[in-house]
């Protein structure tokens, strides 16, 4: 019964979403990709609003329900029946009333199923499409026959785009080049490789007060050189985003100049390597949001390179949805994160693989994220890097929460709403 009443709901908000989509025809600019699809969406956002009304993704809503609710305008109405009588209102009215529509739509889309996104795209169909990351092994990869099928399918919106439509991809991905020669869209491409449109050069942290605030790089495009910043959250991958947005600038003719001002304003996302003040004057790389073997592999890579760290600790949950992956992943990042941490926080079962793995860091195996909090907190001391990163429901942003210096700050992790808390 249940499987019923949620094909039947998403079928309606589906009927209602094209029937707005058809009425106000705005653009639509889609983020695809395994990872960074939320950041990159945001930015996207950031940019475009410069020169349009512009409305975005919340969160990453990018399911067949998600992708709906962002184009009725309405928040998830979870089980709230009155906040669901409430949506079919807001979509009637879409649709019998004058509105102001927004005249761009960002939105992000993803798969967890073979088919997701070909759902979507009955929905709505691209005028541009952004590519994040095609990895080797991609999350959600058990319930497909092979990477490659994922891979597929999350490129799978650009070949939905008209001829010369503008196609944004990372310039430094084998798999994405790949793919692009298959269509006839207009290719931006954005990254470190030189023939990228938008040249990604010198990436690396920036600092204000002997702290470390975010991350930088060297840019260039149609000619013109700047700087790009990005405040608040560390890694490579908190460029790429920025520079996917400056791609999609030169796509609709937006200058360097003011898509770097409209950048300032953009920060990542709750849970994608943001920086928190720690328990004992440590610093804390919450990256809670999700895990998956590139995403973990970047995350590593900028905790061994974090300036002024007495020691790195890196706490690691289980990464889910590999299939028969999941044992080579998890043994193959064990060995990686015991060469790059002087200590390493395995938790759940899968991840106790770690300990097996070659590497000189320390090994600590915890069965849950709240075990975990409570050790880490008496661990801790002034000068250690946390890297914190695991799938959702590892719900390793309990760690973080645990291991905050100013208890407020808790505001800013990913799931503190009252339906995620509900789930403990």
């Amino acid at each position: 019964m249940k499987n019923i009443i949620k094909a039947v709901t998403v079928f309606v908000l589906a009927l209602f979403a094209r029937a707005v989509v058809r009425r106000y025809k705005p653009h639509i600019v889609m983020v695809t990709g395994s990872v960074g699809k939320t950041s990159t969406k945001d930015a996207v956002a950031a940019v475009l609003a410069t020169r349009f009304f512009v409305r975005k993704s919340e969160k990453s809503f990018n399911t067949g329900f998600g992708v709906p609710f962002t184009i009725l305008g309405v928040d998830n109405p979870w089980d709230n029946p009155l906040a669901w009588f409430s949506l079919m209102k807001r979509a009637i009215a879409l649709l019998i009333l004058p509105n102001q529509y927004p005249k761009m739509l960002v939105l992000e889309v993803g798969a967890d199923r073979p088919g997701d996104l070909s759902r979507i795209l009955r929905i709505v169909s691209p005028d541009a499409v952004v590519v994040t990351r095609l990895p080797e092994v991609p999350v959600h990869v058990e319930a497909y026959a092979s990477p490659e099928a994922v891979r597929e399918e999350e490129f799978s919106p650009a070949y939905a785009l008209h001829a010369a439509a503008p196609l944004i991809i990372s310039a430094d991905d084998p798999h994405a080049r790949e793919s692009a020669m298959r269509t006839p869209a207009r290719i931006i491409s954005y990254g470190m490789a030189e023939d990228a449109a938008v040249r990604v050069q010198n990436v690396g942290f920036h600092e204000e007060g002997g702290r470390v605030a975010g991350m930088r790089a060297d840019v260039a495009m149609n000619g013109k050189k700047g700087e790009l910043v990005v405040k608040g959250s560390v890694g490579s991958t908190q460029v790429f985003p920025a520079a996917a947005a400056l791609a999609t600038a030169l796509a609709f003719d937006i200058p360097l100049k003011d898509a770097l001002k409209a950048l300032e304003s953009y920060e990542p996302p709750a849970g994608r390597g943001r920086i928190l003040l720690g328990k004992n004057d440590s610093i804390l790389i919450d990256d809670s949001y999700n895990s998956s073997p590139v995403a973990v592999e970047q995350g590593l890579e900028t905790l061994r390179a974090f300036p002024h760290a007495l020691r790195r600790i890196a706490v690691l949950g289980d990464m889910l949805e590999l299939g028969r992956y999941s044992v080579t992943e998890h043994e193959r990042i064990g060995a990686l994160a015991r060469c790059s941490a002087d200590i390493v926080a395995a938790v759940g079962i899968r991840s106790r693989a770690f300990a097996m793995a070659q590497g000189d860091g320390e090994v600590l195996l915890f069965d849950n994220a709240r075990t975990a909090a409570e050790a880490l907190t008496d661990l801790v001391r002034p000068g250690d890097v946390l890297l914190v990163k695991g799938s959702q429901s590892i719900r390793t942003e309990h760690i973080v929460k645990a291991l905050l210096a100013n208890p407020a700050d808790a505001a800013r992790l990913v799931r503190q709403e009252r339906k995620w808390k509900s789930k403990g």
